[in-house]
């Protein structure tokens, strides 16, 4: 489901963008995932209920880890980017298509930062939904 960083094009945050919502797609599912595979009370007997949970934490954790290394592998780049172009704007003040790469620079590492905390709430939309359903059937070690 995650793609892979190498993949991942920080410079132009459209694209960037599209490869974050296809590797959210197992948040955006996840309660059709569990309404399908956690059973209900009357069907508990038929499906290994701690099974499937576990299967769908290991699967969450591995997205958002990935997701997570992905946005700040971006920033990371994007904020370098920003700093080489801040050391040549300071060595040429006036030339004008540097300091429009230097804010277009800026606005592209705005973006990918506010990622993050769209990140947090798509996360911690996810674990709601996933402790709702999966909290009586799989408990995850706390060293994890």
């Amino acid at each position: 489901m995650a793609a892979p960083s190498e993949e991942l094009n920080c410079q132009d945050f459209l694209e960037f963008q599209d490869v974050l919502r296809v590797m959210r797609q197992i948040d955006d599912r996840i309660v059709h995932e569990l309404n399908s595979t956690v059973p209900t009370a009357s069907f508990a007997g038929k499906i290994d209920a701690s099974q499937t949970c576990k299967q769908l934490y290991d699967s969450l954790k591995q997205a958002h880890s990935s997701r997570d290394k992905a946005i700040k592998t971006c920033i990371n780049q994007s904020s370098s980017m920003v700093n080489k172009l801040r050391e040549e704007r300071n060595k040429d003040m006036d030339n004008l298509t540097l300091i429009k790469r230097l804010r277009k620079e800026q606005t592209n590492l705005k973006l990918m930062q506010s990622e993050l905390n769209v990140e947090e709430v798509v996360n911690d939309r996810s674990w709601k939904v996933f402790n709702e359903r999966c909290g009586i059937h799989y408990k995850p070690s706390k060293s994890l």
